[in-house]
């Protein structure tokens, strides 16, 4: 199952919070997977990547309570945590970064607060896409309820289409191979760097 976190309705479309629905959207349109379906408190759409059968699912309970549509389905078809993946925005990472995890906390994103209240574990995959920090004097509502900057939309029209053959890696190979293929290499060797330099300068002060 490859869920999208969003809010549902027009006036939210096009905003940072609905990512995951853009992203979902995206594979949609490149599986050909037009058959959506009300179930759950969400949309679902049934496809294949390779030979597995996959849902698509677009929660329509807004971004707070998107485990209300998550946990129901995945006991409906007698799913796994490990067998969901959840797409969504984050804060804490530049506007078209991407990162794939394999399983964590929330990190204080109540979607995915809601989704590991209701399916009851953890152990989901995640698709993190970035979109930066809220503005001086913005709130953090006000920042996620926004729409992205003219500067940022191409930046995440190319995180959407660089995750869309990570996705399917997930799917068809496992999380752990997507990651290594589609994490950004270079911050990983600079958090090693500074792992490396600290200690000399704690020292040095």
């Amino acid at each position: 199952m490859i869920v999208g976190l969003g809010n549902p309705g027009n006036e939210y479309k096009d905003t940072k919070h609905n990512v995951g629905w853009m992203l979902i959207d995206a594979l949609a349109k490149k599986l050909g997977a037009d058959n959506w379906k009300t179930m759950e408190k969400g949309l679902v759409a049934d496809t294949r990547i390779g030979i597995e059968k996959v849902l698509l699912v677009k929660p329509q309970t807004y971004m707070n309570n998107s485990g209300e549509c998550i946990g129901p389905i995945m006991r409906y078809y007698k799913m796994e945590p490990e067998d969901v993946i959840v797409c969504h925005d984050d804060m804490d990472i530049p506007a078209g970064t991407v990162r794939i995890r394999k399983k964590g906390s929330a990190g204080g994103h109540n979607g995915i607060k809601s989704a590991i209240a209701h399916v009851g574990s953890e152990n989901f995959s995640r698709v993190r896409i970035g979109i930066g920090r809220p503005l001086p004097q913005w709130s953090v509502i006000d920042h996620v309820l926004s729409n992205f900057s003219a500067e940022d939309v191409p930046k995440i029209q190319e995180a959407i289409e660089y995750l869309l053959p990570a996705v399917e890696c997930i799917v068809t190979e496992d999380v752990d191979m997507a990651m290594n293929k589609f994490n950004p290499k270079k911050q990983k060797k600079a958090k090693k760097q500074e792992k490396t330099e600290t200690p000399a300068n704690e020292e040095a002060n």
